[in-house]
């Protein structure tokens, strides 16, 4: 009987715009599934969405939309990306799916029932992007630890969870359980950032929002994210529902893969409700680190916001889920630069991997009829090559089994490199010269076909199309030369099998040309979504716009939180301003009319869409709202009188 495991990614927030970033943590955990399929095991790989909450239901509004039918597009094209990717996942989970809203909703009875969970006021710190609740102790500079934007008060009944009561059992199952939490900076981080300030217990409902999972024996209220979005990873699985077959086969989870940004909550919350309801605790929670680009946070603001689709086009899915899984050490932060893609694509898959293929199956075609053949001519290299090759599965198997996915995936190219080098050293073209040399040939050529055929075996977990393209090449058609456990076998390639000579794998492409297309394509994408999303405004003769035009301007609440006086230019200001879930920059003239003081802090309103633009080497992303004639007179600023509007706020 095969051993199971069940990995789960995060079910996402539903985003309309994807980047590489949101589709890291998706393609390592394919890639961790496909390699446990390979060794046998009975694999269930889940992933989904997290539908609810207060943000989907004001951008629904924003779009004129329903939420489910907002969520619901954007679920679609979610499952395209992840299909483009090559991601083979068993189940997508939606939290508004039927049978995750009823077992939420029994989860929530049994924990109150037994007393963990209970009503009361709250009166606490509110990030609305986050939707997370703060406590003073836990804020950086006054403002929300994850995101730094501000917080609100905000006060409300609520029921809460217990979380307190499980400080102590927590930390002693962390101390019994040393691989239960990793990377180890991530567990130091915290317990030094939450359990030494000592756990508070948390809001599990809300009353002011509607999109959500209501509680069952209390309408008014919506059971919030904690309950309604961790509690995915076993409705999944049937929990609490009449078929829980999945349930008593697979929990406890082998792996909880998240961000970084999530890990406290999968690795503080998860537990203690999973210890309330008197289930185990999954056996790894793993916090994966971001991805940067050229340094930089991923933002529509800074340009490098480009669907990962674009990246598959210009390239392969295989050239983006190698780049993935070696470029970027998993558990740290890793950096995407085109250039660098691009050159990794040419000299890794191109020049080493492709190169091989191309050129081994060529001199087979060419010096043999296109036919494998054997011999007892052996030197002492070669042993090298065959060492290595019957090595690597073994190297492999113990760098995934660690999650070290970029180790292992180097591994395998180590062998591509050798196998490169053999052909130099062994130079097959001038053995073909000699007739006498003929036996030497065969086996120099036997050596490489199966160095190739262990590559392509040990290569199925990170790339989708190319292995079994490779197996076409070198003729293999039996299955169980395919498997993982031949491929730490060296000498099963069959004496007789024809080899095909094809076109390289991975065609090289030019930096430049290459980097204009992406950057072409992604345009491309943002001019369709701009037509669909936010025609210009068009006004009629007498000047007048209609209800549906105005509709087309985004005015957002804004607060100016730096200025900078722009050199060599008399009246203009450089201001970064705080829009909600982004910062952006405005260049404008108000230097003749505000000292920088005057400026600083005061909560405004922008147009949110309209196009960026350079003034004096700074790109400006939005224009602010002033009257005057033709100058600047007076700043439209926000009355705070009655409490302060959240910044990224719409304006209708």
């Amino acid at each position: 009987m095969s051993k199971k495991y069940y990995i789960t990614t995060p079910i996402y927030y539903p985003s309309s715009n994807f980047h590489i970033g949101h589709c890291y943590c998706t393609v390592l955990a394919d890639i961790i599934a496909r390699y446990k399929r390979l060794r046998g095991y009975d694999v269930f790989f889940m992933t989904g969405t997290d539908e609810h909450g207060q943000k989907i239901e004001r951008k629904a509004k924003e779009a004129n939309l329903t939420p489910k039918e907002y969520v619901d597009r954007i679920v679609e094209d979610t499952k395209d990306l992840w299909n483009r990717l090559g991601i083979k996942y068993d189940k997508y989970i939606r939290t508004t799916d039927k049978e995750h809203i009823e077992c939420v909703k029994k989860i929530f009875e049994i924990l109150y029932k037994k007393g963990d969970i209970y009503k009361a006021e709250y009166e606490g710190l509110y990030c609305t992007p986050c939707e997370s609740f703060w406590t003073e102790s836990q804020l950086v500079d006054g403002k929300c630890p994850d995101c730094h934007r501000d917080v609100e008060l905000v006060k409300e009944e609520s029921y809460f969870f217990r979380l307190s009561k499980y400080q102590d059992r927590l930390l002693k199952y962390y101390e019994e359980h040393p691989e239960f939490l990793e990377p180890l900076s991530r567990k130091h981080e915290l317990i030094n950032n939450f359990f030494n300030k000592g756990l508070s217990d948390i809001c599990v409902s809300r009353t002011t929002i509607d999109w959500g999972i209501e509680v069952p024996f209390d309408k008014k209220h919506t059971i919030y994210v904690w309950i309604d979005a961790l509690a995915n990873y076993i409705s999944g699985l049937g929990y609490l529902s009449d078929n829980d077959e999945f349930m008593k086969k697979y929990w406890p989870a082998d792996l909880h893969l998240v961000g970084k940004e999530i890990f406290r909550f999968h690795a503080m919350i998860w537990p203690a409700l999973l210890m309330a309801l008197d289930l185990p605790l999954p056996k790894k929670i793993y916090g994966h680190g971001w991805l940067v680009v050229d340094g930089a946070k991923i933002s529509k603001s800074f340009g490098n916001y480009k669907d990962p689709r674009i990246y598959i086009k210009e390239t392969s899915v295989d050239t983006v889920r190698y780049y993935l899984a070696k470029e970027v050490v998993f558990g740290q932060d890793g950096n995407f630069s085109e250039e660098l893609f691009i050159q990794k694509s040419n000299a890794d898959l191109s020049n080493d991997l492709g190169n091989l293929v191309s050129r081994v199956t060529a001199m087979v075609e060419k010096y043999n009829s296109g036919v494998i053949k054997n011999s007892d001519e052996e030197e002492d290299y070669d042993n090298d090559l065959i060492n290595l090759a019957c090595k690597t599965a073994k190297i492999v198997e113990e760098k995934m089994d660690d999650l070290k996915i970029n180790e292992a995936v180097s591994s395998i190219m180590a062998l591509v490199s050798k196998a490169n080098k053999y052909i130099d050293l062994s130079t097959p073209w001038i053995l073909a010269k000699d007739k006498n040399k003929q036996k030497r040939l065969d086996k120099v050529l036997y050596n490489l076909v199966e160095c190739i055929r262990i590559v392509s075996i040990l290569l199925q977990p990170v790339m989708v199309e190319v292995p079994q393209k490779i197996f076409e090449q070198i003729g293999i058609k039996d299955e169980n030369l395919k498997s993982w456990d031949s491929a730490k076998e060296f000498g099963l390639l069959k004496v007789g099998t024809k080899v095909t000579k094809a076109a390289n794998l991975f065609p090289r492409v030019e930096v430049k040309k290459e980097i204009n297309n992406m950057q072409e394509e992604n345009k491309k994408v943002e001019e369709k979504q701009e037509n669909e999303e936010k025609q210009e405004t068009k006004v009629n003769e007498k000047g007048y716009i209609t209800i549906d035009e105005l509709g087309k301007v985004d005015l957002r609440v804004a607060q100016i939180i730096n200025i900078e006086r722009v050199e060599k230019a008399d009246k203009l200001y450089k201001l970064t301003i705080d829009l909600g879930n982004e910062t952006r920059t405005i260049v404008s003239g108000l230097v003749p009319f505000y000292k920088e003081e005057e400026l600083l802090n005061k909560q405004i309103v922008v147009v949110a869409n309209l196009k960026p633009a350079k003034l004096r080497g700074i790109m400006s992303e939005g224009m602010l709202l002033a009257a005057g004639e033709t100058d600047v007179v007076k700043l439209l600023v926000l009355d705070n009188n009655n409490g302060k509007i959240e910044n990224g706020t719409k304006i209708h």
